[in-house]
């Protein structure tokens, strides 16, 4: 059944004659079900020929300022021009509309610049679809995405404006949000199409995009005048190469007045020489996150790469040596390493391991079974005796939130070797181990003032125990908040950790190796070997 009814003609003909396609017609026509916009352009055409040629009455129009005198349309520039001759200001459709009507096909849409034309067409999605295949992605759904010259919005300014000058002579009405809009019909049309051609659901909430970029050099400079007339509208922006953005256009349209829009723009617009041009395919898949928990054996290895004034101190990182075969595996182009907290290039991590996390960013594999993330982590181990990975999985990137947490919130237990300057007994730190619960404040520390902010941080020492080693050495277990600074709490840092071992025991201390021996954050979760 053709959607449009008696009450649609004068609009549908008037649109039909100044250039305009059957599928921009329906828009405007407030056709808001999917089935008539998915029949082919040819048929589409003929059944809306055939519909409007059912109208025998002749339908004067009245022609809107400036004329349109740039339509495509042979015929319609013929009798605009004998009109002018003869100082009449109207326009007989009936006289251009069925040879008019025959050469449409032939004609780029004047509103949607051909997006609605072969845009929708098999052959076109058949392309896109190609270059989607040939990208190397894994997908079980997509989202589709389109981004549109911007002028598509000032031409459709002007065809709305037509329209409504003509239904109003009806004593009709057309507001702005009874037009379809393009992206819409432009999706209603291509979505099942895409998901045939490719076998997937289209799933906006799927990770993998597909988007395409269209322009249309040839218009331009349509959007030009509404900077003139509306200059706060368009501010440039740092990532944008235009000011003429869709927003930015949206914007002044909205605030422009009907009559200086009419003064600087053909209504109805002019038709095109060509349709939109392709500036590019692209596909995306959103970051997948893979998390676990590393233990770190060796005292000459940097969490992340160690590179100062542009010149690397270390050969390798923690890091470097998991995420190298994570990339590897899921074919991702970039990643972002982040853990609960860090420890120094010359601290070991013991114990059940740090949490961690990685962001992969467009990675073109993403399916994984269990087995397979094992052996991965099987890989990880046996490539270096410096690091050793456990409870690696796959996560979602809300759950991240649940380690960083635990930055803060959590506790850590260490073990740390210290050096005293005087002779000790076992005897003078056995009462460290009845201090519970110390409060201490921490000054930043020298050694990190270079990447951390200036600031006195108040931390608690949960409990210590002590472990004689000879009369210059003990060993320290401590239990601590998360975030204290342990080397600073034995030696002081010229007094800006308050109090501190060297304090408490009135010597000098240094610490002289250190251990994390767990990091008390309860993710991610620990997995059967």
């Amino acid at each position: 059944m053709f959607p449009l009814t008696e009450e649609n003609k004068h609009v549908a003909r008037l649109l039909l004659n100044t250039g305009t396609c059957p599928r921009c017609i329906f828009r405007f026509c407030g056709v808001d079900f999917h089935a008539p916009y998915k029949l082919p352009y040819k048929e589409l055409l003929n059944e809306l020929q055939k519909f409007l040629e059912t109208e025998k009455d002749e339908l004067i129009l009245e022609v809107m300022n400036p004329p349109p005198k740039k339509i495509r349309l042979q015929e319609l520039e013929d009798s605009i021009d004998n009109l002018s001759q003869n100082g009449e200001g109207r326009i007989s459709v009936s006289q251009v509309g069925s040879t008019a009507s025959k050469n449409s096909n032939l004609n780029v849409c004047n509103v949607c610049l051909g997006i609605l034309q072969e845009f929708c067409e098999k052959d076109f999605i058949k392309k896109v679809c190609q270059k989607v295949e040939a990208s190397g992605f894994e997908f079980t759904s997509l989202v589709f995405s389109v981004s549109f010259p911007p002028q598509l919005s000032v031409r459709e300014h002007a065809a709305w404006l037509l329209v409504k000058q003509e239904m109003g002579k009806q004593s009709l009405s057309l507001g702005r949000d009874d037009i379809v809009q393009l992206k819409e019909a432009y999706k209603w049309i291509t979505h099942p199409l895409f998901s045939e051609e490719l076998g997937v659901p289209i799933d906006g909430k799927s990770l993998f995009e597909v988007s395409v970029v269209f322009a249309h050099p040839e218009t331009v400079e349509d959007c030009h005048f509404l900077a003139a007339i509306c200059p706060d509208c368009f501010k440039p922006a740092k990532n944008k190469q235009s000011v003429f953005t869709r927003m930015a256009v949206m914007k002044a349209l909205n605030k422009i007045k009907e009559e200086d829009f009419l003064k600087q723009f053909p209504c109805p617009p002019n038709s095109p020489k060509a349709v939109c041009a392709v500036l590019e395919i692209e596909c995306a898949h959103g970051a997948v996150f893979v998390a676990g928990r590393y233990n770190k054996y060796s005292r000459n290895l940097p969490q992340t790469p160690w590179i100062i004034d542009g010149e690397r101190k270390l050969e390798s990182s923690v890091e470097e040596l998991i995420s190298d075969h994570l990339l590897a595996v899921f074919k991702a182009e970039s990643f972002n390493f982040s853990s609960s907290g860090r420890e120094d290039v010359d601290v070991r991590t013991l114990g059940n391991g740090r949490p961690f996390a990685i962001e992969l960013v467009n990675p073109h594999r993403v399916h994984f079974t269990s087995q397979e993330i094992k052996e991965l982590q099987q890989k990880i181990n046996n490539s270096s005796n410096k690091i050793q990975v456990r409870d690696l999985q796959l996560v979602t990137r809300e759950a991240i939130g649940h380690m960083k947490e635990g930055e803060e919130e959590k506790t850590k237990t260490y073990s740390a070797l210290i050096w005293t300057n005087k002779a000790i007994q076992k005897k003078d730190i056995e009462f460290l181990n009845d201090i519970k619960d110390l409060k201490i404040d921490q000054k930043t520390p020298l050694r990190v003032l270079h990447r951390r902010p200036l600031a006195v941080r108040a931390r608690v020492i949960h409990s210590m125990e002590t472990q004689y080693v000879d009369e210059h050495h003990f060993r320290l277990h401590l239990k601590t908040q998360a975030g204290t600074y342990i080397k600073e709490f034995v030696h002081g840092d010229f007094g800006r950790t308050k109090p501190n071992i060297g304090s408490l025991m009135n010597v000098t201390a240094d610490i002289l190796e250190l251990d994390v021996e767990s990091v008390d954050v309860d993710w991610p979760p620990a997995l059967d070997d």
